[in-house]
């Protein structure tokens, strides 16, 4: 396993700023999905010495919401940018099946910020405070609904990525909920649902862009139940790529943080990946801002003070891992 990173373009300033901090592999945005436009991407990239592994599908809500008759021409977008993935030599790509979007029109819930350490400004959800009554043009959706609408995708996706050598990687619902405006989220419970969801389709090609913080996020004991979530589906090659973070808190009252202060023993995390034999990228997400980071123009705002700490800290682990 190596450090990687997501979000990011292939300009000079944002591939200098990975290399300069030790990163050689990422998953990035795009500017579209066309075979040419992820072979230049890959290129640009590869002048730095960096490596193109995977890019993120946008989501297209007709799929999730079962919106017929654009599910299925979007279902066979979807199939095409498998086929220009594997075109340009890309490992796999990274998706979200979300029903429930934020009123801001996001994939994430959120309610008030908590300041941290050094003026840090830390993303946070309490129940308590989240105005849960309010549906949204979702409707109520039960966890069935919501399995049986993965499957249908996922029957019709999965076997054009297994002709293609195309790795489908799913990121989790954040935050898991029992229920949410009306929607129940299919990775709550975490463990039993991201075993629902993983077993959909049999294929070595389906698996999770795995989060460790929404996991954390959705239980109610973070430091003792993560882990064997973590051991669990690595051992079976479900993972594709991990979003390295840490929390406070738990199922229903949480804050973000510094990867070094969570409740989560993040150093016991990156021993049970590597045992397992994990493979690919630990990446930064969620960071802590500041009002100090300032973005230049054009470029990603990953490219910060919060990014270059969780780096290192990434890197250390993994060979101290290596080490032990």
């Amino acid at each position: 396993m190596y450090v990687g990173t997501q979000y990011l373009g292939t300009s000079k300033v944002e591939m200098e700023f990975l290399v300069r901090h030790g990163v050689t592999h990422f998953d990035a945005t795009v500017d579209d999905m066309k075979p040419g436009t992820l072979i230049r991407h890959k290129e640009e990239a590869a002048a730095h010495g960096v490596k193109l592994e995977m890019v993120h599908i946008k989501p297209m809500d007709s799929i999730p919401m079962a919106a017929d008759p654009q599910r299925q021409k979007d279902i066979e977008t979807f199939c095409q940018y498998i086929e220009n993935a594997s075109q340009a030599g890309l490992r796999g790509l990274n998706y979200n099946f979300c029903v429930l979007r934020a009123p801001s029109g996001g994939l994430v819930q959120r309610t008030h910020s908590r300041t941290g350490r050094g003026g840090s400004i830390y993303s946070s959800f309490e129940l308590s405070e989240y105005d849960n009554k309010t549906l949204t043009k979702a409707g109520e959706v039960s966890r069935n609904e919501v399995f049986d609408r993965a499957a249908y995708f996922l029957e019709c996706v999965i076997p054009v990525a297994e002709s293609y050598q195309v790795q489908m990687a799913c990121h989790l619902n954040d935050p898991p909920a029992p229920v949410l405006n009306g929607v129940e989220k299919w990775n709550w419970p975490v463990f039993e649902g991201l075993k629902r969801f993983s077993q959909l389709v049999d294929s070595p090609y389906h698996g999770f862009n795995f989060c460790c913080g929404v996991a954390a996020e959705g239980l109610g004991n973070p430091a003792a139940e993560l882990p064997p979530i973590i051991k669990y589906f690595t051992e079976r090659k479900k993972i594709f790529n991990i979003h390295f973070r840490n929390i406070r808190g738990g199922l229903h009252n949480f804050c973000e943080t510094w990867p070094d202060e969570g409740d989560v023993d993040m150093y016991q995390i990156v021993k049970i990946l590597h045992q397992a034999g994990y493979p690919y990228m630990l990446m930064p997400d969620h960071a802590p801002s500041h009002p100090d980071d300032i973005t230049p123009k054009g470029v990603s705002n990953r490219v910060n003070q919060a990014w270059a700490f969780q780096f290192g800290y990434i890197i250390a682990l993994i060979q101290a891992a290596k080490n032990e």
